[in-house]
């Protein structure tokens, strides 16, 4: 058994999912094996990055403060950061039109599965169905780039 091959492709995809399959045909897996390891490692990092967000958005929050307390003792002037990027934009506007499905299903799958598990938590954390469609949305999407890996695999 390959185990180095499926702690590659679990580690992977716990960091950028949607790319994580593709290194399966290389590796010389099959369909199954590469799905298995490539979903394991996203629900690994759904639930640490789902269940600690409230940490890291009081974490960031205090970041803020302690930044702007620092400021005004030093009196120097804070440096100003948008907070209407393209970025945010974008989330909110997915938001509006896709609910709780669209960023449930496609945050940890175009974002990365940190980042698309905190997002979810913010919008949606009070929700109990969130994190099962985040899971369901990752069963999903891994059995799609799955099977496009293997499908550009062969056809190359």
């Amino acid at each position: 058994m390959p185990w180095h091959f499926y702690f590659t492709l679990f580690t992977l995809s716990m960091i950028k999912f949607m790319f994580a399959p593709f290194g399966g045909p290389a590796m010389h897996l099959n369909f199954l094996e590469t799905y298995l390891s490539c979903i394991s490692g996203a629900f690994v990092a759904a639930f640490i990055f789902y269940f600690s967000s409230e940490f890291f958005m009081i974490r960031a929050h205090n970041k803020r403060k302690a930044l702007l307390h620092a400021s005004i003792t030093n009196g120097t002037p804070l440096k100003y950061k948008p907070k209407f990027t393209r970025f945010n934009k974008l989330i909110v506007r997915l938001k509006r039109r896709l609910g709780i499905y669209g960023i449930a299903f496609y945050a940890p799958l175009f974002l990365s599965v940190p980042v698309g598990s905190i997002v979810t938590a913010k919008f949606y954390g009070k929700e109990k169905r969130t994190f099962p469609l985040i899971l369901l949305g990752i069963c999903i999407n891994g059995a799609i780039t799955t099977g496009l890996s293997y499908i550009i695999y062969n056809f190359f």
